[in-house]
């Protein structure tokens, strides 16, 4: 029997969630049942015809009785603007899939759950680590779900790209201190052409003239899953003018010796044993366009590894910021749907 899932947030997440369903094995053994988005279900359905990151969908795409209908499969529609606003027990869920981003306190997460969702897989992480039950970077700790978690967040891009290699520098030569600064493209809380932004005076400029220096939570998520990292690693992050396609600069401070060459042969095992597909490395001439659509986490560019002395290491991850996490969302939600079903 299908693990049944239904969506809450149909943007750029929610869709490449539906989209990368589609594409995988999974499809035969999960399926998204029903979609909850306050837009018009034209606009739905066009936008997951036409997407202008990843290219049209690999499908036939309708609209069929106020469901969206994707190849063979009738999808149902609401348009609720509240997690109470949809009784959720008439799809007769498994999962309800968080992803548009607003709530991240678990009395509103709770508010699912009381209108009859069974379990919740956040796109985003919860404001506190006490407001989720676990966080999950799926290839490293996704092992510890057991099934009784009620509330689980798949952490963001950035840390499901971040974290499994600060995991590995740790084990293999420990950190005295690291520093990230994410090059983030563009996401749809800014504007195309100069507008008013409520919190943000950087965030009113245009998305695509100017390199903008945003605020971000990533120390404080890398913390929750490498609580030995904590007070010893800061983050920084940059929106650049591109559709897609993300990079984290990471520099560390390690406490063993270490070269470019210990550090990419290391980076290239640890990819070529990877058991859950979650990590890459190249070493070739890439520009970041040439990940996009790409599923992996991270991309260890092992061209533009660096060292000054001996300790002292800087690395380029590459990642598709909608894709990949799309993808390690659809992971969890498989593992979690297995362990249920022990």
């Amino acid at each position: 029997m299908s693990f049944r899932i239904v969506i809450n947030g149909y943007g750029r997440i929610g869709r490449c969630f539906l989209r990368a369903l589609h594409e995988s094995p999974l499809r035969n053994s999960l399926s998204v049942v029903a979609i909850n988005e306050p837009a018009d279900i034209e606009s739905m359905a066009y936008l997951t015809r036409f997407d202008s990151t990843h290219g049209c969908f690999p499908g036939t795409v309708g609209i069929r009785d106020g469901c969206l209908h994707i190849d063979d499969q009738d999808i149902a529609v609401t348009h609720a603007t509240s997690p109470d606003g949809v009784d959720w027990r008439v799809f007769d869920a498994d999962l309800l899939v968080e992803a548009s981003g607003r709530y991240r306190y678990r009395h509103e997460l709770e508010a699912f759950l009381d209108a009859g969702c069974p379990r919740l897989l956040l796109s985003h992480p919860g404001h506190s680590a006490a407001d989720v039950d676990r966080t999950v970077v799926f290839g490293m700790n996704h092992e510890a779900l057991d099934g009784g978690e009620r509330i689980v967040s798949a952490a963001s891009c950035t840390t499901n790209a971040v974290v499994p290699i600060l995991a590995i520098l740790e084990q293999t030569f420990g950190i005295e201190h690291a520093l990230t600064t994410t090059l983030h493209s563009v996401m749809n809380d800014q504007p195309v052409i100069d507008g008013y932004h409520a919190t943000d005076l950087r965030m009113t400029r245009s998305a695509m003239q100017s390199m903008i220096p945003v605020q971000t939570g990533l120390a404080k998520g890398i913390s929750r899953l490498l609580p030995a990292l904590e007070g010893r690693i800061v983050a920084k992050a940059i929106r650049v003018p591109v559709a897609n396609v993300s990079a984290i600069d990471l520099t560390v401070t390690l406490r063993r010796n270490a070269t470019v060459e210990t550090i990419n042969r290391l980076m290239r095992r640890v990819a070529e044993e990877d058991r859950h597909g979650v990590l890459a490395y190249s070493d070739g001439p890439h520009a970041s366009v040439d990940f996009n659509h790409n599923g992996f986490s991270a991309i260890v560019d092992g061209s533009q590894t660096r060292a000054s002395g001996e300790r002292l290491i800087n690395l380029m991850l590459w990642f598709d910021n909608e894709w990949a996490f799309s993808r390690r969302m659809l992971d969890v939600a498989a593992f979690w749907a297995g362990r249920l079903r022990r």
